[in-house]
């Protein structure tokens, strides 16, 4: 077997289960999970119609590189949302469709790390447990840059030694951050667009959330869209990721694009052929209708400012809780032990959360998750006040 294989962690939620592991819940309180971020909003009915309408596509074998028809509307989806220059972002060379956000990632660093070199993937922590996965069995050495309070929850990268950058092939961008939602200006993506130069390494934007945000005249800047800023019109260095599945509550499609830099993607595209992921033809064309399509995503956006607006007032009685720049996520401070409040919370509440030194790595003494939960607001708008009402009560019967 890889040995690589053994140096994987376990993954967040087994460790969550093991935590739990024998508790007995309240038989009376219906559970309510804001663990897992995984959409609960419903799915679009046009999209749907679109698969059924195409059944019979499953008699085709699918292209790897998709669909001119899939790539340009991701390329106009794209060019429209992130401000870039028309004719920019080439459908034909600058996008690659893949089977949602964790599998293209994956995909990615196998393509891009070079092992016979001195290798690591530079990531914020927390982080989705994809980047070091994948560079783990790439055969790279993951750092981890601390994202907490004290930075905004987004990693100082001018503090970052030269020494690391030398060895750094692929930095791991999350903006909206997962789990704090924090989400990188202007002026910090330039700037990482200066130390990939300098120091010749690939930028990968994860912006899987960036259609989640409360301020529908402030939508969270994109990697493409600061390239285009600064009239770096050919992405040079620069990937990004997005996806239907938070986007258009789609998460099943598995359906999403990898795009930038043509270099890159050249060779990331002769890796996927070999790796066997094309994406079904009849996802492709409901993926075609979800991107043109943006009425769906603005109401999507007010069903969560409305669970943010009521959930929030009322877990700030006993947490300390901001809320986020965008995403779906709330990264509370807990007045207890992250470990103990998620495992009591799930024993005396059936309230279900996630600790979120679980989605960290402890570097030099610090984990910046430690005491602290993420809490996934996906549950219908009456089940997160449910569970936020039985926070405060959990919390105020644990400290009497």
């Amino acid at each position: 077997m890889n040995p690589n294989l053994d140096r994987l962690h376990p993954y967040p939620f087994e460790k969550l289960a093991k935590l739990k592991a024998g508790i007995s819940v309240p038989d009376h309180l219906a559970p309510i999970s804001l663990g897992i971020g995984e959409p609960k909003h419903p799915s679009p009915g046009f999209v749907k119609q679109v698969i059924a309408d195409n059944l019979d596509k499953l008699a085709n074998y699918p292209t790897t590189k998709g669909t001119d028809e899939l790539r340009c509307a991701i390329a106009g989806w794209a060019t429209r949302r992130f401000d870039l220059a028309e004719g920019t972002l080439d459908p034909a060379r600058h996008v690659v469709p893949v089977n949602g956000t964790r599998e293209g990632i994956f995909s990615l660093v196998q393509s891009l790390i070079d092992s016979s070199q001195p290798a690591t993937v530079v990531s914020p922590n927390p982080f989705y447990q994809i980047y070091e996965g994948a560079a783990f069995l790439a055969g790279a050495n993951p750092v981890y840059l601390p994202c907490d309070a004290s930075n905004g929850f987004i990693p100082d990268f001018d503090a970052v030694p030269d020494n690391v950058w030398a060895d750094c092939q692929l930095l791991f961008l999350c903006s909206p951050g997962n789990p704090s939602g924090a989400v990188m200006p202007r002026e910090t993506l330039a700037r990482v667009i200066e130390l990939a130069d300098k120091h010749d390494f690939v930028i990968a934007s994860d912006e899987c959330y960036s259609e989640l945000y409360p301020d529908e005249a402030n939508p969270p800047e994109g990697l493409l869209q600061t390239c285009a800023a600064i009239g770096r019109h050919d992405f040079k260095r620069c990937i990004v990721f997005h996806s239907l599945s938070k986007r258009s509550n789609l998460p099943g499609l598995r359906s999403g694009f990898v795009a930038g830099d043509a270099d890159v993607l050249a060779g990331y595209l002769k890796y996927r052929t070999y790796h066997g992921c094309a994406m079904p033809v009849q996802n492709q064309l409901a993926s075609i209708a979800a991107w043109n399509d943006e009425d769906h995503v603005r109401e999507n956006r007010a069903a969560y400012r409305e669970k943010f607006e009521a959930v929030v007032p009322i877990l700030r009685e006993v947490m300390n809780v901001d809320y986020p720049d965008a995403g779906f996520y709330l990264w509370p401070e807990t007045p207890m032990s992250d470990e103990t409040f998620a495992r009591e919370l799930s024993a005396r509440q059936n309230v279900h959360v996630l600790p979120g030194r679980y989605l960290s790595r402890t570097v030099d003494g610090h984990n910046p998750g430690e005491n602290r939960v993420r809490m996934a607001l996906v549950a219908p708008l009456e089940e997160c006040v449910e569970a936020a009402r039985r926070i405060v009560e959990f919390v105020k019967d644990f400290e009497s």
